[in-house]
């Protein structure tokens, strides 16, 4: 399978758990599907597509990462599909723990829907801001817990 197709591939694989997280939320299928985390699957196959037959290639840049050979590996279309497929499949999966984590928490849809699109978009990013809400609610739920008792 070519480069282009597996690039092309990657996202649209992700895509549907994507949209049950950002747009459904509380519809209980959602949570349901989120909650395997072989919802990251396809998009972790199409990585393999793009890795496996180029391991020769692949294997001796990430064994001993330098700058250069990273780039160029990155640099090539291959790489640039695996990459790609990499980061789509982690996304999901960082964004599968936040969704999860966040349903646990009771931390409102309206808040993790923007989370979730930084995660999709830029996931560290995404995650960085997840655990800065996440830190948050215990405080929230503290302090309506005392309002409620006094």
């Amino acid at each position: 399978m070519s480069a282009e197709v597996l690039f092309a591939l990657a996202f649209p694989l992700a895509l549907p758990f994507w949209l049950l997280m950002i747009v459904a939320p509380v519809w209980g299928r959602t949570h349901r599907i989120v909650s395997s985390p072989l919802i990251v699957v396809p998009s972790a196959l199409v990585y393999a597509l793009a890795v496996l037959p180029e391991l020769g290639t692949v294997l001796p840049a990430v064994a001993n990462p330098q700058i250069a050979g990273v780039a160029a590996l990155l640099g090539t279309p291959v790489g640039a599909a695996a990459g790609w497929a990499h980061f789509i499949a982690f996304d999901l999966f960082v964004g599968r723990w936040c969704y999860l984590d966040a349903r646990e928490r009771s931390v409102h849809p309206l808040v993790m829907a923007p989370v979730l699109l930084l995660t999709i978009l830029l996931a560290p990013l995404g995650l960085l801001a997840y655990l800065a809400v996440r830190a948050l609610v215990p405080a929230r739920a503290a302090s309506a817990s005392a309002s409620a008792s006094a």
